[in-house]
């Protein structure tokens, strides 16, 4: 018994940030505007690390499906200034698309019951539900830092 509206915006959330890079180039990727210090990059490999320890993370022996080094590179503690070696823009667009369809079946099963049960720590003690709402909502408000660097790269003198 799935949450209809919590999968759809799975569905919604996810093909947008898939969206927006699917026209973005490895030179716009690594873009980062002066006085500002994540790139298009960055926010979508965040976007992937959030999702991924917020939605399967509250489960007993979770391991991260992404690259080791990732966390590091994209956690809400990175320092993107300080990183050497990232990957491509298709190696996180097929991380995400990846993780899409892991997410569908992870919260397709889940009861009205599970998604209810507290997950977190005081003082936020967010619901299972709540928790993979978040992760969603940080990755919708990362795709608006995307679309501004997308519209600042294309400012830029050629």
């Amino acid at each position: 018994m799935s949450d209809a509206t919590l999968m759809e915006l799975v569905k919604e959330v996810r093909w947008k940030t898939l969206k927006l890079l699917e026209t973005v180039d490895e030179p716009m990727a690594r873009f980062t505007p002066r006085g500002l210090n994540n790139t298009i990059l960055w926010h979508a490999g965040h976007a992937l690390v959030v999702v991924e320890h917020l939605s399967f993370g509250k489960n007993p022996g979770f391991k991260p499906q992404y690259p080791e080094s990732w966390f590091e590179k994209f956690s809400w503690s990175s320092t993107p200034a300080t990183v050497t070696d990232w990957p491509t823009v298709a190696e996180v667009v097929a991380q995400l698309t990846a993780q899409r369809t892991r997410l569908f079946a992870f919260i397709e099963p889940l009861t009205t019951e599970q998604l209810n049960t507290v997950v977190g720590d005081p003082p936020r003690s967010r619901t299972l539900g709540g928790t993979i709402l978040h992760a969603l909502h940080d990755e919708a408000c990362h795709q608006g830092e995307i679309h501004l660097l997308k519209k600042l790269w294309k400012l830029q003198p050629t």
